[in-house]
């Protein structure tokens, strides 16, 4: 692996482990944190709900009150009574208890006139039968009123009913400050940003919030004001997007309380919760990163010198693998020798001969010294190509870059195994392609690979059978293919996986070590090629090399 491979090899390894270790934390970080805002954020609409119901309850209970206070007045007073100013002074003290949440009282008969009154402000001899108050009370009995500031200009409202005597018909009115309201609902408003306020159905301002507008204008929550009845709990209103309402309607549905909390000011555990988690969580990130880079480098420090080691191994063992097949072709070899030997001795002996007796001096002679001359140059030679073939087949591992024709490797690799193919009786069939292009590639290392291969189709034919030789170029991938066709026994297909894999062999005990066929896969592959096999048991193996043309090994 070069050393662009290991960088990329480092790099996927450094982003995998932090892939799956901050997935799965950043999964669990914003669960966490979903739940815990969920949860607080549940919190704070439980509590406005139950502030809400509580000052519902309280505002229903209070208008109650004042009804009943005015009831249990017309109960016990009678018309003409009444009517005079002191005894409804006297009778006003007397109802008014603590706090004194009315300012005053007045006794209005059925054409709306103000018979009595008894209150700080002069509002004798006034008639109220045009006042929408006025009317409501007729009709329905009684009556709580929007705040408005009526003849007195300030805001204020009436608590008024219908007593009756015999057949007559009078209004027994009282008003309350506005601030007692305000004194109410103020309550529910404090703390964290918050706000509450009551608005009628037109979202005018009964009272007055305590952040923005004040009673008598119209608020800008018109929208709450279509709200069914019940309590309701939700993001609505001015700056819905920071403020939780919670709204309820009161006085028979004519009042709308709205208690609002600012979400950022109620969330701030919250927030100060993420702040510290996000702290951890980058300083655990950091940790992280720093650790998985740090143990992929000593990783891949001990990656490289493990490679370095395989590959001495490796060289070595193919080294050896090719010492092991130089072993087994020494007879072969040592026949392509002694075959120019014994001619070179022949003729050596015949020209000591002639020249020991009478010479040379006959033409005849000298044209049969000539030929001896060159039958020895001649053998010599062939001598010295099949040393040169040995040694260029047995030297170092060392990988080169050579342009290498195919064909002629073939025939030198053929030659190394054509005495033991003609002993056995095996046929060795060449099925050339012409004009098969060279190629750049490392012919020691390849004609090794041809020589494991023909040595293999050479023990499965046994004897008296066929290996075939053919060589084909495909133009479009620029690959060179060379095919080794037996006429053997085949492999079952049980073992065709298995083929490949270091010391697995079929031999009996002795007769090899399962690393001839490893060693070749890996050779083409360290070429940039590839090694397939098809066989079937009883037919004979195919096994086909393919060699780039052009390759940067």
């Amino acid at each position: 692996m070069g050393k662009a491979g290991y960088g990329g090899l480092r790099r996927n390894i450094i982003l995998s482990t932090l892939g799956f270790s901050l997935i799965p934390l950043f999964a669990l970080g914003l669960t966490i944190y979903s739940l815990f805002y969920a949860s607080y954020e549940s919190k704070v609409r439980e509590e406005l709900e139950f502030m809400l119901e509580s000052k519902r309850s309280a505002m229903e209970a209070f208008f109650q009150e004042q009804v009943a206070r005015l009831k249990l007045l017309s109960s016990l007073v009678d018309y003409n009574r009444v009517q005079d100013h002191a005894y409804l002074r006297d009778v006003f003290h007397r109802i008014q208890g603590l706090p004194h949440s009315f300012v005053d009282l007045s006794v209005i008969n059925s054409d709306g006139d103000q018979l009595a009154y008894v209150g700080p402000y002069d509002l004798r001899d006034v008639n109220y039968a045009r006042a929408e108050w006025f009317q409501a009370t007729m009709s329905r009995g009684n009556h709580i009123s929007d705040v408005f500031p009526g003849y007195r200009n300030i805001p204020h409202v009436v608590v008024a009913l219908v007593a009756r005597e015999g057949d007559r018909k009078w209004v027994l009115r009282a008003t309350m400050d506005s601030d007692i309201l305000n004194a109410i609902v103020r309550e529910a408003g404090k703390g964290r940003a918050g706000d509450a306020f009551i608005i009628n159905k037109k979202a005018v301002f009964q009272t007055k919030p305590l952040r923005g507008g004040d009673m008598g204008e119209v608020s800008g929550y018109v929208e709450l004001t279509r709200s069914p009845s019940g309590t309701h709990v939700g993001q609505a209103g001015i700056d819905a997007d920071k403020m939780m309402a919670a709204t309820t309607w009161v006085k028979d549905n004519e009042w709308l309380l709205v208690v609002r909390r600012n979400l950022e000011k109620e969330l701030e555990p919250v927030f100060r919760a993420r702040f510290v988690a996000a702290v951890l969580f980058s300083v655990g990130i950091l940790i992280i990163v720093l650790g998985t880079i740090l143990t992929t480098r000593l990783t891949m420090a001990r990656l490289v010198r493990t490679d370095r080691e395989k590959a001495l191994l490796d060289d070595a063992l193919i080294h050896s693998d090719k010492m092991a097949a130089l072993g087994k072709l020494a007879a072969g070899m040592a026949h392509e020798v002694n075959n120019p030997l014994s001619v070179i001795k022949e003729k050596a002996g015949w020209m000591k001969d002639i020249m020991q007796g009478k010479g040379v001096d006959r033409q005849e002679d000298m044209e049969g010294f000539q030929a001896a001359v060159d039958k020895i140059d001649f053998h010599v030679e062939r001598a010295r190509k099949v040393t040169h073939r040995l040694l260029g087949f047995a030297r170092g591992v060392e990988p080169l870059r050579e342009t290498v024709s195919v064909h002629d490797l073939i025939d030198q690799t053929i030659e190394f195994l054509s005495s033991e193919a003609l002993y056995r009786n095996i046929k060795l069939t060449r099925d050339y392609l012409d004009d098969l292009p060279a190629v750049q590639t490392d012919s020691g290392q390849l004609q090794q690979v041809f020589l494991n291969l023909l040595d293999n189709a050479v023990d499965a034919v046994e004897k008296d059978g066929e290996i075939t030789i053919k060589t084909r170029y495909d133009p479009e991938k620029g690959e060179t293919f060379i095919a080794f066709t037996d006429t053997g026994g085949g492999i079952p297909a049980r073992n065709l996986q298995k083929i490949f894999d270091p010391f697995f062999t079929t031999k009996r005990a002795g007769q090899g070590t399962g690393l001839g066929l490893s060693i070749s896969h890996g050779i083409v592959e360290k070429l940039g090629g590839r090694i397939t096999v098809e066989s079937q048991e009883g037919n004979g193996s195919t096994f086909t090399v393919v060699i780039p043309v052009e390759t940067s090994k």
